[in-house]
């Protein structure tokens, strides 16, 4: 059974570094939460590494931004990982094509620029066409997320499955909670193409690639290796960041009142047996419960 605690500094102490989710734990798309954001400074201050590990779609240097402006501060953290990052870098490779049709908003076109440039990217040349010239999807959320569900998607989605396109999913999410409001993300359009026999891959959590290019990065900022056991993943996801952790085989602290709160009666904390079946459920324990990070 996962050990509920009701502070980070209960634990913090056991650990070097987090990797820390951003939506639902730091903030809910519109505001940050002043307790989770004190006990990061909290962790910070006695020496630990606070890394951002997002399955935004977007590359880092644009969190970066969308975190200023929600009200996140800076000196909070000491680096970004995004999903947009392992993902551009899938693109680069040439496995889903050069000419791609883009699901997703017009505020994600960001996800593209710099591709032809930067030489980390080996200056792949991606256009952007419609559907019937594409080569390959890129999947970076819905076109309009505020109305739309995976439902409007059936109809391009088995035209795409025809063609034999494969999908790059930027955003492995499911769903997120925007202020009191949740909304699907490309994850939901991803999942809807597998099950009708297409074929989707992701980068982001739970999956491997985006584990690897935040030790990279974390590594470098430490100056040194440090170690998966001196790490604490820590995501209101259950299938995203909790079963991210557990395949790598790094600690976790479940934020319980994010995507789950209703599942596990949380208000201050999680009810304990509402918890445990919920866990039971996905087949996943965490190292760490807590109702909300603080």
């Amino acid at each position: 059974m996962t050990n509920i605690i009701e502070n980070l500094s209960e634990i913090s102490t056991n650990y070097d570094a987090v990797f820390c989710d951003l939506w639902g734990c730091l903030h809910n798309g519109v505001e940050p939460y002043k307790e989770a954001i004190e006990a990061l400074y909290e962790f910070s201050k006695s020496g630990g590494i606070v890394h951002l590990l997002t399955n935004s779609p977007r590359p880092a240097m644009s969190v970066y931004s969308q975190l200023d402006y929600i009200g996140i501060p800076r000196n909070l953290y000491q680096g970004i990982t995004a999903s947009g990052d392992a993902s551009r870098a899938a693109l680069a490779s040439g496995t889903y094509g050069k000419k791609i049709f883009h699901i997703g908003p017009n505020s994600d076109e960001i996800f593209f620029q710099g591709l032809d440039t930067e030489d980390f990217y080996q200056n792949i040349n991606i256009q952007r066409v419609p559907l019937n010239y594409a080569e390959g999807i890129v999947c970076t959320g819905l076109f309009d997320d505020s109305i739309e569900t995976p439902s409007d998607y059936t109809e391009l989605l088995v035209t795409a499955k025809k063609r034999g396109l494969k999908m790059l999913c930027a955003n492995p999410d499911i769903q997120v909670d925007r202020g009191t409001h949740r909304i699907y993300c490309a994850g939901a359009i991803a999942d809807a193409y597998n099950k009708m026999g297409g074929e989707a891959h992701n980068f982001g959590k739970p999956h491997p690639p985006i584990y690897d290019l935040a030790r990279n990065r974390l590594n470098v900022i430490a100056g040194r290796i440090v170690p998966d056991k001196d790490i604490l993943c820590i995501g209101d996801g259950i299938n995203t960041d909790i079963r991210g952790a557990v395949m790598e085989d790094i600690d976790s602290l479940f934020v319980t009142g994010g995507l789950a709160a209703e599942e596990t009666n949380t208000n201050k904390r999680p009810d304990t047996a509402k918890l445990a079946k919920f866990l039971n459920t996905s087949q996943l324990t965490p190292t760490y419960s807590i109702g909300h990070l603080r």
